[in-house]
């Protein structure tokens, strides 16, 4: 006798699609109950407002006060009475005559007029810039500007050699080193002037002047071609004999 058997019947056909809904519901369920919190009720009891128990705060009415308007200013001052006088000076007006000439005016001669010139002006140079230096005695031959100021300082310092008295440094009474400085200046003509000098005693001083005043007359100093006043400066320096 054979068995008889439903193929339809055959439960292991769908076995592995109950397995995985099965394991997505335990899945689901696990979940769930891990996440799952409760509370407590007095915890999260925020109670109710009572909004009736809030104080109702009354605002005072309060009466805006007017100033009083300010007073009026008081009235103008009435002005003195003002004396009217009758003006009995006559005013004489003055009458602008044109200007405008015309052909059958006579012109009147303007005499010659006298032109005063101005005096020159007393340009100083100093030595040491001066285009054309003075000329001394005897360097006249001399070429170039910078060596006849070395002539003329060399030929200076021999005259004040030879003209000064050094033995009146003794007779007034000093010793040792002497020096006495000169200040001169060679006008637009040539001549010395304005000596001035200084020094440790006034008979010293006396003495540079006389012998500073004893140069002769030199060529005058030129800048740019016109006659210049050229000052100057000298040092005498000697030693006293005891």
């Amino acid at each position: 006798m054979e068995p008889k058997k439903n193929v339809k019947a055959d439960v292991g056909r769908n076995s592995s699609i109950y397995f995985a809904v099965g394991l997505a519901l335990m899945l689901l369920l696990t979940n769930l109950a891990i996440n799952y919190k409760t509370y407590d009720k007095a915890d999260i009891d925020i109670g109710m407002i009572n909004m009736d128990d809030e104080l109702e705060e009354e605002i005072p009415i309060t009466e805006q006060l007017q100033q009083p308007p300010p007073p009026p200013p008081p009235p103008p001052i009435a002005p003195e009475e003002i004396e009217i006088v009758e003006d009995e000076k006559e005013v004489e007006e003055t009458v602008i005559e044109s200007s405008e000439t015309n052909q059958e005016e006579e012109i009147a001669k303007v005499e010659d007029v006298v032109v005063v010139e101005a005096p020159e002006e007393d340009i100083e140079v100093p030595f040491a810039v001066i285009e054309n230096v003075p000329v001394f005695p005897g360097c006249e031959k001399e070429a170039g500007n910078n060596a006849k100021k070395q002539c003329m300082s060399d030929k200076i310092s021999q005259f004040v050699n030879k003209k000064f008295n050094v033995d009146l440094a003794s007779e007034l009474g000093l010793s040792g080193r002497q020096r006495i400085n000169v200040i001169f200046k060679i006008d637009k003509s040539g001549n010395i002037t304005n000596i001035q000098a200084r020094a440790p005693h006034p008979g010293l001083e006396k003495e540079a002047q006389r012998v500073i005043g004893l140069l002769p007359k030199m060529l005058p100093g030129k800048q740019r071609g016109k006659a210049v006043t050229v000052p100057y400066s000298l040092p005498i320096l000697f030693q006293v004999q005891d």
